[in-house]
């Protein structure tokens, strides 16, 4: 399994690790999705290449993939913050002929200061025609 700690630097490179930590290089993962040469086929892939979007703080694919009723007009991202990593807890759902999905992760991050952190959430999916649209969100508090 190919392991990486990733930072907000732009794109990695197509031959390293994926930020969503797939095991997958960015080429043979995310990065055709943020290119957008193909699409995610299930919610957890969009979940994925949301997260790599973040990480490379790409709003345009941010946006694109963003359900049109629950879109922020404007997506900021935080000075400092090094995503360090991406973990599936759970799927409900969101297969490629399903319409509606929810992936329950957890991201690592460090803030500024050096203090890292974790966030727990659910995140719900819809797909039209064809898409799957991120449509919100429920935060946890994590405990570790």
């Amino acid at each position: 399994m190919v392991k990486t700690t990733v930072a907000n630097i732009g794109k990695p490179q197509l031959t390293e690790a994926c930020p969503c930590q797939s095991g997958r290089t960015f080429g043979q993962c995310c990065a055709p999705y943020l290119a957008g040469e193909a699409l995610p086929p299930t919610a957890e892939a969009l979940m994925r290449s949301r997260y790599s979007a973040y990480v490379c703080e790409d709003s345009r694919y941010l946006r694109k993939t963003w359900h049109p009723t629950t879109c922020p007009p404007a997506i900021h991202f935080s000075d400092g913050v090094r995503w360090l990593g991406l973990k599936i807890l759970e799927t409900d759902e969101g297969k490629a002929t399903d319409q509606r999905g929810t992936v329950k992760f957890r991201a690592r991050f460090k803030l500024p200061t050096g203090q890292g952190q974790a966030m727990v959430e659910h995140s719900f999916f819809q797909r039209m025609q064809e898409r799957w649209f991120y449509v919100g969100e429920v935060v946890e508090s994590d405990k570790d």
